[in-house]
């Protein structure tokens, strides 16, 4: 949904734009070449590996200062902005849930389409954070399935937790392969044909309980309300309910307390070319609010 991005940003030449979730640099190179000649965007990124990618792609645009860069989670949005006096700002945008890199390229384990280490860190540097693998070694059946329900929605999600504490008492389970082969088994027998939805729905589950996903949603937008200059854009992209949920209620929020402007008066879905060129898009939803 680039297009929708950049016109909802209303970018200008001299524009101060925050790219929360910098990712592959795909946004933040168009935002460059919309506000030039001296528009300049904060790259934030929690996996220090995309940012240092981004850094070499857009050598010219970091060296001139128009690019700035910053590893580290959203959560840290104030903090981060005010330390590169990057405040306030025309625009903020966070483009949420797991890139394409997270899913074909890194080797975390993100999915079960092919078999590695069970990880799921976006920031595979933190020792501080517990791993997939972690989790599904140290939580018990109740626990577990309460992480496959709230985060998953997955209708299974006891049956497949009980199978997972059954099967690491043989060995533990250390690759997304091995999960996936516990969570086919756990399926009922008649919906085996189609476990790969569950398997989703639990991959998912255990990335969000990984990365505190939703905890993190939910400190950040008070802090970009907090950096936009009045008449700045607030722009999202979710790409499930629980993410949208958060994001909507937050923005109904502020405009009863008169702080935003909803642009978007309804979500705004990707048009079918970009899902055909692009399936994953399929599921995103964009909202827009302007600061008073």
């Amino acid at each position: 949904m680039l297009e929708e991005v950049l016109t909802h940003l209303k970018l200008r030449p001299g524009a101060r734009i925050i790219d929360a979730t910098l990712d592959g640099g795909g946004h933040t190179t168009a935002i460059l070449e919309r506000s030039a000649p001296d528009g300049r965007v904060l790259g934030i990124d929690r996996d220090p590996n995309l940012v240092t990618a981004v850094r070499s792609t857009l050598a010219a645009e970091f060296d001139s200062g128009r690019l700035l860069l910053a590893s580290g989670s959203f959560q840290a949005l104030t903090r981060i902005a005010a330390a590169r006096h990057f405040e306030p700002v025309d625009g903020i945008l966070f483009d949420l849930g797991l890139s394409s890199y997270h899913l074909d390229v890194s080797s975390r384990g993100f999915s079960f389409m092919r078999d590695e280490p069970l990880d799921m860190r976006f920031d595979p540097s933190d020792a501080t954070i517990e791993t997939a693998a972690d989790l599904v070694r140290r939580l018990s059946a109740e626990e577990l399935a309460s992480i496959f329900r709230s985060y998953g929605e997955e209708r299974f999600s006891g049956r497949i937790a009980n199978r997972i504490v059954a099967q690491r008492e043989r060995a533990p389970l250390t690759t997304s392969g091995q999960l996936f082969e516990v969570i086919a088994e756990a399926v009922p027998a008649r919906e085996r044909w189609r476990a790969g939805r569950s398997a989703a729905r639990i991959f998912q589950a255990l990335r969000i309980a990984v990365n505190d996903e939703l905890e993190a949603v939910s400190e950040a937008l008070p802090q970009a309300v907090s950096l936009l200059a009045p008449g700045g854009r607030l722009v999202v992209i979710t790409f499930h309910s629980l993410e949208d949920r958060i994001v909507k209620q937050f923005l109904v929020a502020e405009k009863g307390a008169g702080r935003m402007h909803i642009i978007t008066k309804h979500v705004l879905r990707a048009s079918e070319a970009e899902i055909e060129s692009n399936p994953r898009a399929a599921s995103a939803k964009l909202r827009v609010a302007e600061k008073k």
